[in-house]
């Protein structure tokens, strides 16, 4: 009894109840209000199914009943009493409805009730789930779209990083197969008659990566982006490194599960007016015997010039730090001091080359953070970089030029092999891949006995910068 409805006929009333799992009375008749409710839920198309109480009610009460709309004695409203639903107690039919109804017609409306609940929830169960079908293909559609302009296809594969998508493990895969793409391109704009050989390979221990290597062009003599993407278990000597640095980490059966992955370049110019860069970033998650994981990110970007230009240094440094300031402006000078203590080689008394950002263990303030903050650093590669070398590839150089810069590349492979840890580490898993890990050495150096630049001159400039690092930004 619902004041102002019109009258609905018994017979669809009775197709609704039928789909509902109820008995069938044409004949009976019915509150118009319930009736032109079975109308709408008949039109719905919808299937039978299990109805929830909470929707039923709530149902009820869009049809004009109160909260808890169904009375205890019908199954569905002893389940939204059970609930906190409010049923209140008497006879059946809508609270606040008017008197209840005979009890020969119990069993008509509390398959009417059923089959209200059921479809009501299952239209709204329907309607969510073409909703997430339909974010779920758009989501596919998108990562085979970013895939697509990879220079290989991601060393995971796609069905692997799509069941995992909100993983941090494929998360960074992406990014580093980005940054790798990214960079290649960039390069290749700047020396167009040069092509990078993709190598791609597998690790049988587990896992992967994709080479990507220029040699000999116009403006490059040697350019590599790497991307690794490595799990299994750590070898002692990897193990007992990390250890050295801190990390406590409580081995099973002698055994360290591990998942590694990363981006790391080393690109070489012809001229020695342009300098040698360098790149890494990545992320480790390491098992411990209890199920515990242990993940950090790690990473930088350094510039290695053969002659100083402070104007390129300035814009280096400049670059970097913006990208730094955007998550706190505290990390560029903690990180450009960082860089500046690692590529440092004791045996010589200098720097590697003036510096940039590094750091490692970065494992706050959270794991979102951190990847957004080494997310901003990968995006600052190109635009530290590349403005310097379209500014100097045709510079005019001279044979003594050449010179200094071959033996200013010595050094770069002195560094690289007694000190780097990236080198140590990768020689010291089992399975890696030797020609990945030292394509960062130069096509060509030299070790000159005992060379010594003249005072004042440009070479001498550069060495004292080595030795004695500037701030480049204030």
């Amino acid at each position: 009894s619902f004041p102002g409805a019109s009258q609905t006929s018994p017979l669809l009333l009775g197709a609704v109840v039928r789909g509902g799992g109820g008995t069938t009375c044409p004949g009976m008749p019915c509150c118009p209000r319930w009736a032109g409710l079975g109308a709408q839920l008949a039109g719905s198309g919808c299937a039978r199914g299990q109805p929830a109480a909470a929707v039923m009610s709530l149902l009820l009460r869009g049809a004009g009943g109160a909260r808890g709309a169904l009375r205890p004695c019908c199954p569905w409203g002893r389940a939204a009493s059970r609930r906190g639903l409010g049923c209140s107690s008497g006879g059946w039919g809508p609270a606040g409805g008017g008197a209840g109804v005979r009890p020969g017609r119990r069993s008509l409306l509390a398959g009417l009730a059923g089959a209200a609940a059921a479809l009501a929830g299952l239209g709204l169960v329907r309607r969510a789930e073409m909703v997430s079908r339909e974010a779920a293909e758009e989501a596919a559609d998108e990562l085979s779209r970013r895939c697509g302009d990879f220079m290989a296809p991601p060393v995971s594969g796609l069905r692997e990083l799509r069941s995992r998508r909100q993983d941090m493990r494929s998360r960074m895969e992406m990014l580093i197969m980005e940054t790798q793409s990214q960079v290649c391109r960039a390069l290749a704009q700047v020396d167009p008659g040069a092509a990078f050989t993709v190598d791609r390979w597998e690790r049988k221990e587990g896992g992967g990566g994709i080479s990507c290597v220029l040699q000999d062009g116009n403006v490059f003599e040697k350019a590599g982006v790497n991307v690794s993407v490595v799990f299994g278990h750590l070898s002692e000597e990897a193990a007992q490194q990390m250890r050295s640095r801190g990390k406590t980490l409580k081995t099973k059966n002698g055994k360290l599960p591990f998942c590694a992955m990363g981006v790391s370049s080393v690109i070489h110019p012809k001229n020695p007016h342009v300098p040698t860069i360098h790149f890494n970033y990545r992320y480790f998650e390491i098992e411990e015997a209890d199920g515990t994981k242990q993940w950090w990110f790690g990473g930088g970007t350094d510039l290695t010039p053969t002659y100083l230009n402070e104007e390129d240094a300035v814009h280096f440094h400049k670059t970097l730090k913006e990208a730094c300031d955007q998550h706190n402006p505290e990390l560029y000078p903690k990180y450009k001091k960082w860089c500046d203590d690692y590529f440092y080689i004791k045996h010589r008394g200098e720097r590697r080359g003036i510096g940039g950002i590094f750091f490692d263990d970065l494992d706050s303030p959270s794991k979102e953070e951190a990847f957004q903050f080494v997310q901003s650093c990968t995006k600052a590669i190109v635009p530290c970089y590349v403005p310097i070398v379209k500014k100097h590839s045709r510079d005019s150089f001279t044979p003594e030029e050449k010179l200094w810069q071959q033996l200013r590349r010595g050094r770069y492979v002195e560094f690289n092999l007694v000190y780097d840890r990236g080198t140590k580490f990768g020689l010291a898993t089992p399975g890696s891949r030797i020609e990945s890990i030292l394509m960062s050495l130069p096509l060509t150096a030299r070790w000159q006995y005992m060379h010594t630049p003249p005072e004042k001159s440009r070479e001498a400039e550069i060495l004292e910068v080595l030795r004695n690092p500037k701030d480049w930004v204030h």
